[in-house]
């Protein structure tokens, strides 16, 4: 158990809170006048008809006061107890469970998702912010839009992560030549394979206007195949389509023979194959889809129904065997790019698959980590007789272990050959110049003396120390964490937006610094490549036109594809936005040049153009300085080399390159020094999982008939009304029941939402539904805690009107839940008053989703305003009327008296709300809503709407299926 203190201080400031709310209720409500010492002879103020009953303020009395403080304290003890139990109970772990069984496994899961997507979406906001910095623009309303799309891609990744490890999966298909266990008989070491992992013939993988052609592909098991080929020629759509992602989640389609362990891919989808085909996707740490390292690697194991010791046993053994046995305890959130990608490789080996299929493992990783990555998958292929399937830039780090080698040319995949692995090998020579430039001269345009930065206890920076020449270039190489992009982003904000905890100097001379960050990404602001390109031309000084961005653009591809100027972005391949990324930051001839991983996803033809346009730069005046893992890159550029380790760098002009990193890390994998430990990661060969964890199936979920569901939904609807509702409706009942009347909407309100998510949780059975729920509620439950409270000022509800708007009413009464569940779990606020408040943002959200279909445009958002300002004014006479009789007491001109005629207690409900809500904090939350939805309300939306859903389950014959465009236009289905 972990006591978290932090609930209990908001638990104690909201008792203290309603303590002085009951004695200003008291005040001014007919004063405070118990017949005592008068301490306060306030004058009185009769209401006038129909409140002529009310007095505003009186007397007020030291007895009067303190009974007042009496009468809150049985209330204020409630609060407390709630708060301590939320310091001692692990709410996070709670879903974790309720995600492994019973009925509401589907909603239990998308809270876990929720958790999980926390750390991702504040990582999302500080490097939009950083981005917008880069930029020269405010951190505005603009920024939402990139936080947006990033936390959207979260969740199409993880929703790509569950399907592909068999959420609501149907079990594996058993063809002839399966076993009693579902898995082809001799699987690995076991035996002789029955089923070839993989079959492709007279095949076209296509999506969008890209289509790649397989003529014949049969990789052996037991063996391990690189796919190489330009950036965007097509790698991982093969590899895409072969996991099944492509045509049964991307919108794309499939032709020809492609058979995946015996079965049709295009009939199956990747969730019904999750125990044949494991996936490891680009930047595998955006797709966890939990917390802890132990945890992602047991989901798989969790969705398909196995728990306990088998389990336990399981994610240990694994572990062991692939090296990361010492981070099972480990938070996700604090691994490196290296051990992310062997966490990544854990927890699709953990079912033992006979096919695996990994999209760029190696990049951005260090030597260490590449080299631990290049054995496991070795092993894996040669030991354990995995079909291993490797798309790579990078393809010469893996000639020690790779048997055939396969490349995409013209569209094509055909075989290939082995790349020469050399100390230069990814080298390609720029200029007549080799080797790290001798000396500098002149006076220095940047120095930077003894830069330390420490954040959250973490050093980033320790001491670090370099300076930059005009017309130079500057590498600085070294392993994962030692503080390379630290460094860069403290280099870039060194002026007027300069760290607070940085310390050391920085002395520039007066040139603008220019940086593409790691998360290069986060710098679309815009929805198409033209308008990215104009808006960079714009901000660009001097006079830069669109043409010349354009110019740009095309000189860095390298005669490569050429993006549409209507296309997203987001859209493009990994290399090409990052070419786009180099293209808006360096317009307009910056004087320093900083560049993060500049040949992250590129071939060596974009390399090689990337490479030249630096040197071009540099010989423009321009000062470059690179922050890299391609050690070859930089030798091939003349490059100044700086080591960094530890968040250390050479002193000025200290141009040596440390043997331990100068060493070419594939030269090494390849076998031309001795292994390191890495090399010996697989001492026990890996346990079966067919052995351990006997038939992976599905594990039946009951579910009601669809009529029975749409009237208990009702019905669970209607009673939390009802519960809402108690101080009128009690006016109606006999006196003895009247009086238990607050005890059972206090017991009603818990049930009825139980009901309600039980029958939705039928509705969150696709992957895609679940992340994006997921995601969307850690959106709206920051949101939330961040506003809450001020002054009425409660942004959530933008999102909860545009997301129920673009998907559903059913999606919007589910994230209106999911996002007060989670928020109260952050913030520790979870007690009686929390079912109460997750019907009402529920209604707000499910209410959007009931507005009319075909309305569009500005049409669109002047009814989605409209709506806002209702549901804002509804939300707070609701949320107000339960709580009414227990905020204000009695003894009040404004209490709830039982017994009394129901027109006097809504007279006095009404002034209550009027004068503590609705002419506050109601107003304000609707002019926040109006306000929200007509700066972004627009963007957002569509946004929201180009989210590429999970389709439906693959349709019998004579069934249809909905079209990725119908899904892209809204119309997302939430059923399955």
């Amino acid at each position: 158990m972990t006591f978290r203190p932090a609930p209990l201080r908001a638990g104690a400031a909201l008792a203290a809170f309603f303590v002085v709310a009951r004695v200003l209720y008291r005040v001014l409500f007919n004063g405070a006048d118990d017949g005592g010492t008068v301490l306060l002879d306030l004058p009185a103020f009769p209401l006038p008809a129909p409140y002529s009953s009310v007095t505003f303020l009186g007397p007020v009395t030291g007895s009067g006061l303190w009974e007042a403080v009496l009468s809150a304290l049985p209330i204020a003890a409630g609060i407390m107890a709630f708060a301590l139990l939320n310091s001692l109970v692990d709410v996070a772990r709670g879903f974790t469970v309720l995600a492994r069984r019973g009925p509401l496994r589907g909603a239990a899961r998308m809270l876990v998702v929720a958790w999980a997507a926390l750390p991702a979406l504040a990582d999302a906001v500080r490097s939009v912010r950083l981005a917008c910095l880069l930029r020269g623009e405010r951190f505005g309303a603009r920024a939402l839009v990139p936080v947006l799309e990033r936390t959207l891609e979260h969740a199409s990744r993880v929703a790509a992560a569950l399907d592909l490890r068999g959420f609501a999966g149907a079990g594996v298909p058993s063809p002839a030549s399966f076993a009693e266990s579902g898995r082809p008989e001799g699987v690995g070491p076991a035996g002789p394979l029955l089923v070839e992992p993989v079959v492709a013939e007279n095949a076209t993988f296509g999506i969008g206007g890209t289509a790649i052609t397989v003529p014949a592909f049969t990789p052996a098991p037991g063996t391990l195949t690189v796919l190489t080929g330009p950036t965007g020629s097509g790698k991982s759509t093969v590899l895409r389509g072969l996991a099944g992602l492509l045509s049964h989640v991307d919108g794309g389609t499939l032709s020809g023979t492609v058979r995946v362990a015996g079965i049709d891919r295009a009939s199956v989808p990747p969730r019904d194959t999750a125990g044949l085909v494991g996936v490891v996707l680009q930047n595998p740490r955006a797709a966890f889809a939990t917390t802890r390292v132990r945890d992602e690697i047991a989901l798989a194991l969790e969705l398909r129904g196995v728990h306990g010791p088998v389990a336990r046993a399981r994610v240990q053994d694994v572990a062991a065997a692939v090296g990361v046995e010492a981070l099972l305890d480990r938070d996700l959130a604090t691994v490196s790019a290296g051990e992310a990608t062997l966490v990544a490789i854990a927890a699709v080996v953990v079912q033992e698959p006979m096919l695996l299929l990994v999209d760029e493992p190696l990049a951005d990783l260090d030597t260490s980590a590449r080299r631990r990555v290049v054995a496991v998958l070795g092993e894996l292929a040669h030991r354990h007789g995995v079909c291993v399937l490797v798309a790579e830039h990078r393809a010469g780090a893996l000639v020690s272990v790779a048997d055939e080698w396969w490349t995409i040319d013209g569209g094509v995949l055909a075989p290939g050959t082995s790349p020469l692995v050399t100390r230069t090998e990814d080298a390609v020579p720029f200029g007549d110049v080799a080797g790290p430039v001798p000396g500098l001269d002149g006076e220095p345009v940047l120095t930077a003396t003894g830069l330390s930065l420490v954040r959250h206890g973490k050093t980033l920076l320790r001491d670090a120390s370099l300076d930059l020449h005009r017309g130079h270039l500057t590498a600085l190489v070294g392993p994962n964490g030692a503080g390379k992009s630290s460094l860069l982003v403290s280099l870039a904000l060194s002026g007027k937006h300069r760290d607070k905890e940085l310390r050391g100097t920085v002395a520039v001379s007066d040139l603008r610094i220019a940086l593409v960050p790691d998360a290069s990404d986060d710098l679309f602001t815009r929805d198409t490549v033209g308008a990215e390109l104009r808006a960079a031309a714009r901000r660009a000084p001097g006079d830069v036109t669109e043409s010349d961005a354009w110019d740009r653009f095309r000189l860095l591809r390298a005669g490569g594809r050429i993006p549409d100027a209507g296309e997203h972005p987001r859209d493009l391949s990994a290399g090409e936005r990052r070419i786009l990324a180099l293209t808006v930051q360096s317009l307009g001839e910056p004087g320093v040049l900083l560049i993060d991983e500049p040949t992250r996803g590129l071939d060596p033809a974009a390399r090689k153009a990337v490479g030249t346009a630096l040197e071009a730069a540099a010989g423009a005046g321009a000062a470059v300085l690179l922050a890299t893992h391609d050690r070859d890159f930089a030798h091939g550029l003349g490059a100044r080399i700086l080591p960094m380790r530890d968040g250390v760098t050479p002193v000025p002009g200290d141009g040596a390159e440390s043997e331990d990193e100068g060493g070419d890390d594939e030269a090494r994998v390849a076998g031309t020094t001795e292994p390191s430990p890495a090399d010996q990661l697989w001492a026990q060969p890996l346990p079966s999982a067919s052995r351990l964890v006997g038939p992976l199936g599905r594990i039946g979920r009951p579910r009601l008939p669809r009529g029975a569901e749409a009237v208990t939904l009702l019905l669970a609807n209607l009673l939390a009304f009802a519960a809402f509702c108690w101080p009128l409706v009690a006016t109606a009942l006999p006196e003895d029941a009247a009086a238990a009347t607050p005890y059972a909407a206090l017991a009603i309100a818990p049930l009825a939402a139980i009901a309600v998510v039980i029958c939705l949780d039928g509705s969150v059975r696709s992957a895609h539904t679940v992340a994006l729920l997921g995601v969307l509620a850690a959106v709206g439950s920051a949101v939330r805690v961040a506003t809450t409270g001020v002054g009425g000022v409660e942004a959530v509800f933008i999102l909860l009107i545009l997301a129920g708007r673009a998907y559903g009413a059913r999606f919007g009464l589910l994230l209106g839940a999911a996002t007060i569940a989670l928020s109260s779990a952050v913030w520790g606020g979870i007690g009686p008053w929390t079912p109460f408040q997750i019907f009402a943002c529920a209604w707000v959200g499910a209410g959007a989703g009931l507005l009319p279909r075909r309305v569009r445009g500005i049409a669109e958002l002047w009814m989605l305003g409209l709506y806002g300002v209702v549901a804002s004014y509804l939300f707070g006479l609701l949320t107000n009327l339960w709580f009414w009789p227990f905020a204000v007491g009695a003894g009040t001109g404004i209490s709830y008296l039982p017994g009394a005629p129901l027109l006097d207690n809504l007279r006095s409900f009404l002034l209550y709300s009027l004068l503590t809500s609705t002419a506050g904090w109601d107003t304000l939350r609707a002019v926040t809503t109006v306000v929200g939805i007509a700066v972004v309300g627009r963007a957002v939306l569509a946004a929201l709407r180009r989210a590429k859903p999970v389709t439906a389950p693959a349709p019998r014959p004579g069934s249809r299926r909905g079209t990725a465009s119908e899904d892209r236009a809204g119309r997302l289905s939430l059923t399955p």
